[in-house]
């Protein structure tokens, strides 16, 4: 019997209280780690759009002549990334630069900005760059999405 001065907790009520808690903390921190997943994914396609948009840009222009005479072996597609950061000359314009990206997203996956490129020469599965062109691009990391397809064939 309990005196009425005392108060607290018997070692039963302990047991079913931090029972209770391991089992919502258990079912919490796999939910939290699928938010991440979904979040990271979401900045992944949100940068390769960004990208892949940016590359489309440049070659329409290219292919309007705004960007002067086209180099033998681009297509008329950037050189690298960093062309569509830094800007283009217009041709027939003097001192005038064209961008079409504001800095390279980075890769949420891998935190940094090298990404995979592939050119218009490269097989569209192949996982190295032939240097001639940027036609695509594609995250380096060799995480797999729930569906199981790669995040390097997004």
């Amino acid at each position: 019997m309990r005196r009425k001065t005392q108060s607290g907790l018997t070692l039963i009520e302990l047991i079913v209280a931090f029972t209770i808690l391991l089992l919502l903390s258990g079912m919490a921190v796999p939910m939290a780690r699928s938010k991440v997943r979904r979040e990271k994914e979401r900045d992944l396609r949100w940068a390769l759009r960004e990208m892949r948009t940016a590359i489309d840009r440049y070659k329409d222009a290219s292919d309007r002549g705004e960007l002067g005479p086209v180099k033998a072996d681009s297509n008329g597609y950037p050189e690298s990334l960093e062309v569509l950061v830094d800007g283009v000359k217009l041709a027939n314009k003097v001192d005038q630069k064209i961008r079409f990206l504001r800095r390279l997203p980075k890769d949420p996956f891998t935190r940094n900005t090298d990404w995979g490129k592939r050119s218009v020469q490269d097989d569209p599965k192949s996982n190295s760059w032939g240097g001639q062109n940027v036609f695509d691009v594609f995250s380096k990391t060799m995480e797999k999405a729930a569906d199981g397809t790669p995040y390097s064939e997004w």
